[in-house]
C-alpha cells in the first residue's frame, strides 16, 4: 500500500494538481485584492457610497433593541437579534461577477498569446495517392512507392 501510494504521489498528474492548486491560491488572492481594493471603492464611488454590507432584515429581536431599531448589522448580532443579511448576499454577488470578469480577462489574454504564437512548420506531407504522412523532401512515397509532386 505504501509503495502504490508513493507512485501515485510522484506520478506527473498529481504533481501539476499541486502546482495549479498553488498557483490558483496564489491567483486567488491578487482578484480577491483587485476586487476589494480597487473595483469595489470605485464601484462605492459610483453609488455614492452606498455600503450594502449594513442592509438586512430583522426576523427576531435581540435582548436590548435600542430606540429607532438597529443601525448596523454588527449592533443587530451583538444584540442577539436574528437577521436576514441581504446586503451581504449582494455584495458577494458583485464580489463574485468582478472575480468573474477579472478571470474571463486573464483567460482571454492567454488566449490571444497563444493564437499570436507562430505555428510550427510542418514537417510532413500527404501523399497524394494512399494519404500516408511523408517527409517534405521525399520525392517517393515509402509505403505506396508513387512519385510524388514536388512541394
Amino acid at each position: 500500500m505504501l509503495k502504490e501510494f508513493r507512485e501515485f504521489a510522484i506520478r506527473g498528474n498529481v504533481v501539476d494538481m499541486a502546482v495549479g492548486i498553488i498557483i490558483g491560491g496564489a491567483f486567488g488572492a491578487i482578484v480577491a485584492s483587485l476586487v476589494n481594493d480597487v473595483l469595489m471603492p470605485l464601484l462605492g464611488l459610483l453609488t455614492g457610497g452606498a455600503d450594502f454590507a449594513n442592509l438586512f432584515v430583522v426576523l427576531r429581536e435581540g435582548t436590548t433593541v435600542p430606540a429607532g431599531g438597529y443601525e448596523t448589522l454588527q449592533a443587530a448580532q451583538e444584540a442577539g437579534a436574528i437577521t436576514i443579511n441581504y446586503g451581504l448576499f449582494v455584495n458577494t454577488i458583485i464580489t463574485f461577477i468582478f472575480v468573474a470578469f477579472a478571470v474571463f480577462l486573464l483567460v482571454r489574454s492567454m488566449n490571444r498569446m497563444r493564437r499570436q504564437q507562430a505555428a510550427a512548420e510542418p514537417t510532413t506531407k500527404a501523399c497524394q495517392f494512399c494519404a500516408t504522412d511523408v517527409p517534405l523532401a521525399a520525392t517517393r512515397c515509402p509505403h505506396c512507392t508513387s512519385e510524388l509532386a514536388a512541394a
